[in-house]
């Protein structure tokens, strides 16, 4: 969703903004705008588009000030404009303020301002509080910095909501102050200098040291300090976290796409993500973990929760978990797990997915999780982002920053820490088989497989070409390869904007046959030896009502049935997903680009959704 980044130092601030928010243009916006603090007060510059729209305004390159903020915003509150674009003012233009996240009480907000003289010029949530924050401080002596800290606090103690948020005032020409709850904030730490964004790939460049807030955590950054404040505005220390990315990973290193480049980077993330968390011969390592075969074997269910293509790599493990561990497994969408009143208990156990670590709707359910009493573990790419804080236990991919809206390398490499978890619920339960053992071979063999994809692409560019300009496509499976058909369904609808549908390829005859016509696209993955003849049935019931077919498969089939068939490597049904994905990833990239459309970033999509 929205970015936000922030600077104040010793350099001039509007070439810093600039930077960091042309780095955050994968999270989707549509409209962008910085405020820089001048010896004459604040300067804020904005306009509807793209980033680099700023630049051609005049007056961008009067900005001398060291201190500002910045914002990429993506319309919640108001159609995409100027006037709707932040940063936003007060009445009185003493007060800007840049926000991330829905203020759910906005309405009764501008309600309560209106009463009492304040007027409004956009449309957005947004702008209540520039406004609450100039109420709240003419009550105050306005002496020094900490009575702009009080009315701050009065102010968002009147949000419902999240945020994060970022403010200047004309007072203190060195200071600027911030505060987040439910959504993302990270500090950087310089040399006379520091930073502010929603992400840390936009100021990566500049520092790999960051300090994490946590909710209702303020903070009063100067060129040469941070100070930080609880909510009752108890001053409290923090330790910067060093974040060992290397800044060329949020680079494209030749590659002509982000998208491109986390597809061709998965056998590296894979096997990063690997490490020695698995060992053949020994029982696996999830140092992370603390669980006895006693409290395992009291789990009365599992949930799974998590949204998009999270949730589907989630869909991934319920075979394993079941199988394996004998743990029954549900698989939940975030947004809809809190709303139906799930059976949760003190003996179940959550496992929440989310690549940013802050996608709202999985914090939400994993916040409800623990009121219950449950045991709540989160799955994320991000150190210290706001899942993992507040879980019980957080384990971390290690995929690198994934710049890409559309999810590639964080699918794969949730798919093995999943599977990772599950075998070693099923060692610390006891069980011992040679399958397993096998499992935690194929896992191991999984980068050099990918490998062998991402070197034979021929077949999956020729077939994106043949099918770029279909309007409709269908992908099914069964089993497992249902999961697959999802997230290959979705990545082709995320990039190409083709409607495409994924079924389980049982459910063809129950209604879904009815839209098969001459010369439609289908798509069939097969990887289970059991299932795949069924799939065959299936596919062959669409190719004589004339659709074109596409097949990706280890199977021994004919291949003479289909139009296109797409041979991976053998590997164990429980993690083909995690190689059968690639030739779908590719196909949608390739689409993509044969359409003319920016891969990278999606029309209305955000990468991270931190609004419910």
């Amino acid at each position: 969703m929205c970015g936000i980044v922030g600077y104040v130092g010793k350099r001039k601030a509007q070439p810093i903004l600039i930077n960091g928010l042309l780095r955050l243009e994968y999270r989707g916006y549509d409209s962008a705008g910085i405020s820089v603090m001048e010896e004459t007060g604040i300067k804020t510059i904005k306009n509807q588009g793209r980033v680099k729209g700023l630049l051609e305004v005049k007056e961008i390159e009067d900005l001398k000030g060291t201190m500002g903020i910045g914002h990429t915003r993506w319309a919640t509150h108001g159609k995409p404009s100027a006037i709707n674009s932040h940063p936003h003012m007060d009445n009185e233009k003493t007060t800007s303020v840049v926000h991330n996240g829905i203020i759910e009480n906005y309405i009764e907000l501008r309600e309560f301002l209106t009463k009492n003289g304040y007027k409004f010029l956009s449309q957005t949530d947004t702008e209540v509080i520039p406004n609450l924050i100039h109420f709240y401080y003419e009550k105050t002596n306005k002496k020094d910095k900490m009575d702009f800290v009080k009315a701050l606090k009065q102010a968002v103690e009147m949000l419902k909501g999240s945020f994060a948020i970022e403010v200047l005032n004309n007072d203190f020409k060195e200071e600027m102050f911030v505060v987040r709850k439910d959504s993302p904030m990270v500090i950087g730490k310089g040399v006379e200098e520091n930073y502010i964004s929603s992400d840390i790939p936009a100021i990566l460049s500049f520092t790999k040291d960051f300090y994490l807030l946590n909710d209702y955590e303020f903070a009063v950054l100067s060129k040469d300090d941070v100070e930080f404040y609880d909510i009752n505005l108890n001053k409290i220390e923090k330790q910067p976290k060093n974040i060992a990315w290397d800044v060329s990973s949020a680079e494209k290193d030749g590659y002509e796409d982000f998208m491109l480049k986390e597809i061709y980077e998965q056998p590296k993330s894979i096997r990063e993500t690997i490490g020695a968390r698995i060992t053949l011969g020994v029982k696996s390592t999830l140092d992370e973990l603390d669980f006895t075969k006693e409290y395992l074997e009291s789990v009365d269910r599992v949930y799974i929760v998590a949204c998009g293509t999270a949730m589907n790599a989630g869909m991934t493990t319920k075979k394993i978990l079941e199988q394996f561990c004998h743990l029954q497994t549900e698989v939940d969408i975030a947004s809809e797990f809190r709303y139906r009143k799930p059976l949760i208990t003190p003996k179940t156990l959550c496992i929440f997915i989310s690549q940013s670590g802050e996608t709202a709707d999985t914090i939400a359910a994993l916040k409800l999780a623990k009121e219950h009493g449950a045991k709540t573990i989160a799955i994320s790419n991000v150190i210290g982002s706001s899942i993992t804080r507040e879980a019980d236990y957080s384990l971390y991919t290690h995929a690198g920053p994934e710049i890409a809206v559309a999810s590639t390398k964080a699918y794969t490499s949730q798919i093995v820490l999943l599977a990772i978890i599950a075998i070693y619920f099923a060692e610390v339960l006891g069980v011992s088989s040679r399958e397993l053992e096998e499992l935690k071979k194929e896992i191991l063999e999984v980068p050099k497989k990918i490998e062998e994809i991402l070197d034979n692409t021929e077949k999956i560019k020729d077939f994106a070409k043949r099918i770029s300009n279909e309007k409709d496509v269908f992908f099914i499976g069964r089993g497992i390869d249902y999961t697959v058909a999802m997230e290959g369904s979705l990545k082709l609808k995320e990039i190409s904007y083709i409607h495409a549908e994924s079924y389980a390829a049982g459910e063809l005859k129950h209604g879904p046959i009815a839209l098969i016509e001459n010369g439609i696209t289908v798509i069939g993955i097969m990887t289970d030896a059991e299932l795949a003849p069924k799939t065959v049935s299936n596919l062959q019931e669409v190719v004589t009502r004339g659709a074109k077919t596409l097949v990706v498969t280890n199977q021994d089939i004919d291949k003479s049935m289909f139009d296109e068939v797409i041979e991976i490597p053998e590997i164990s049904e429980y993690i083909s997903p995690i190689l059968s994905v690639v030739p779908l990833q590719l196909l949608a990239y390739y689409i993509s680009k044969e359409r003319g459309l920016d891969v990278d970033k999606p029309r209305n999509l955000a990468k991270s959704v931190t609004v419910e």
